[in-house]
């Protein structure tokens, strides 16, 4: 019985931050509809127990590529050294992502330009690459994980929030450029996620996340992975240029 929702046979998925409780979940998804998966991270112990985590979830055991993306010159090459080692990339997902929370006044430059560089930065370098590569074969998906806070604003987040906005410009000028070539470009925008990021918040924090949120709770890792999974299919074809909303009616548009 063929119980995958969304066709991802024969492709290739790369997905940076892989590790983190979104990637690792993301990769999985991705797994069980038929995707080879190449997973990336900078923390070698953690990327081995994700993958070894996707393997015993869904039998498949995904290529791993450590790689620390706040070298920003190294970033410039990575792409093509993971299709040398691994095959072509279809798919690309900008999961890796920091903040460095500070109040706007207070924010240094320092705090300013390393979550810019990893957040912003390092999908542009990545989707530069990819869609070089994608273009050749008129066929790639590019998925950048925005946030809700890049359309709501968030005190002490100017530069994470500035980030995660600059990305829904990216996605709209690649998915205007590159759609005759077959490759679309989307974001996804997860609201209050359970993750190590927001198990870190006070409960004061949490309820105040909470209380804002119709559906009463924070949202699981899996559901952001199911969205993006969506994109990644051939079934979404006709779909590009978007950012689809994980956010359990925090924000509607």
């Amino acid at each position: 019985m063929n119980d995958k929702l969304f066709c991802l046979d024969g492709l290739r998925a790369l997905v940076t931050g892989a590790a983190g409780s979104i990637g690792l979940k993301t990769s999985v998804a991705l797994a069980k509809q038929g995707s080879k998966v190449v997973m990336l991270d900078y923390r070698e112990d953690a990327l081995k127990s994700a993958s070894e985590e996707v393997t015993k979830i869904t039998g498949y055991t995904p290529d791993v590529f450590t790689q620390d993306l706040s070298d920003i010159q190294a970033v410039k090459s990575v792409f093509n050294e993971v299709e040398q080692k691994f095959g072509n990339i279809d798919v690309l997902i900008n999961n890796a992502g920091i903040d460095k929370d500070c109040l706007f006044m207070r924010m240094s430059e320092e705090h300013l330009d390393r979550v810019m560089n990893l957040n912003f930065k390092v999908p542009f370098l990545l989707s530069q690459s990819a869609v070089l590569s994608m273009a050749k074969r008129r066929f790639g998906r590019i998925i950048n994980i925005s946030s809700v806070v890049a359309f709501i604003g968030n005190p002490g987040q100017a530069n994470y929030c500035s980030s995660k906005s600059a990305l829904l410009g990216l996605t709209k000028t690649i998915a205007r450029e590159y759609a005759q070539r077959g490759i679309t470009a989307n974001c996804v925008a997860p609201g209050a996620i359970k993750s190590p990021m927001t198990e870190v918040l006070s409960e004061d924090a949490k309820n105040a996340f909470i209380s804002k949120i119709p559906v009463g709770y924070m949202g699981e890792p899996d559901e952001v992975a199911y969205t993006v999974t969506f994109l990644a299919s051939k079934e979404a074809s006709y779909i590009t240029g978007q950012t689809l909303h994980v956010n359990g009616g925090m924000l509607m548009e």
